[in-house]
């Protein structure tokens, strides 16, 4: 009788535990899966300025992503998400054209190419710092050979300066240190992102 009563609480508190799993899960989807990528990056802005995201896909983050961001951060984890922007420390503009972007930053360094008509080519690239199972790991990540994403530009009347809006899912990861491939993320990461008044090199 004890065995049995053990054995519906053991049950009991497994069941719990996979609702509230699910309840954290329903909780933090909405702005994952609904959001559109014209909404994620701010247009605000008149003046020079630029941001960066990069959303790290469920299953390459702790316990399949059930856990909210916030919880992760406490266990030195991978969030669902990373930002890069003209405020954050170290921000330069490398260079900027209709073809090309190049910025960096603190541990960060982009750089988009594509052939002219805004298909992302080969030499599209990110490094940036990450938690990586418990560990501190500085990635480089590229596209697949058949890369998926787009990257358009608008030039401002009048001016020299160019607004535009990108999105590229990067495949591969390496180590960055070490150049060795990596066994991460199991589904491409997004990277996406918007630049605003940007000055176009002059070539």
């Amino acid at each position: 009788m004890k065995t049995a009563t053990k054995t519906s609480l053991i049950i009991i508190a497994l069941a719990l535990l996979v609702c509230v799993a699910c309840l954290v899960w329903l909780v933090s989807r909405p702005h994952e899966t609904n959001e559109p990528v014209e909404a994620s990056v701010s247009e605000t802005s008149q003046g020079l300025s630029f941001e960066v995201r990069v959303a790290v896909p469920r299953m390459a983050r702790p316990l399949a992503g059930i856990l909210p961001d916030w919880v992760v951060g406490k266990m030195d984890g991978t969030p669902s998400e990373l930002r890069l922007d003209h405020r954050s420390g170290g921000a330069k503009i490398v260079s900027v054209g209709q073809d090309r972007l190049a910025l960096t930053a603190d541990g960060w360094n982009l750089s988009i190419e594509t052939d002219g008509q805004g298909r992302i080519t080969p030499g599209t690239r990110l490094v940036f710092p990450l938690a990586l199972g418990g560990r501190h790991m500085k990635l480089r990540c590229r596209p697949a050979d058949q890369a998926s994403g787009y990257f358009n530009t608008k030039a401002r009347a009048g001016s020299n300066e160019l607004d535009g809006r990108f999105v590229v899912e990067l495949a591969t990861c390496e180590n960055a240190e070490s150049g060795k491939t990596i066994n991460w993320p199991p589904s491409p990461l997004t990277l996406r992102g918007s630049f605003h008044a940007l000055p176009q090199d002059r070539r």
